[in-house]
């Protein structure tokens, strides 16, 4: 689909770097979410960094993940893959 996760790679500060399969990249923060639900276990930096790609979508390994949609309507465009620690 071309609203696919193609590359995800955890950034500091609760943050990701993602590319969508149709060209859009940008950086999604999670620590709006970290306070939420499922989303307090990505609190723990170890497991925030375990963070992949499912069917297209950002998860993580206990089954949390976050919304195409959501994805798509909060992250911040970049033009380039920033330089992750």
């Amino acid at each position: 689909m071309h609203w696919d996760v193609k590359t995800v790679k955890p950034l500091p500060e609760y943050r990701l770097y993602v590319e969508i399969e149709d060209g859009r990249r940008g950086i999604f923060d999670m620590k709006p979410y970290l306070e939420r639900g499922v989303f307090r276990e990505l609190k723990d930096e170890r497991y925030f960094r375990r963070v992949g790609i499912l069917h297209g979508a950002v998860t993580w390994p206990h089954e949390q993940d976050i919304a195409p949609e959501t994805l798509l309507a909060e992250m911040t465009p970049v033009q380039e893959a920033p330089l992750s620690r």
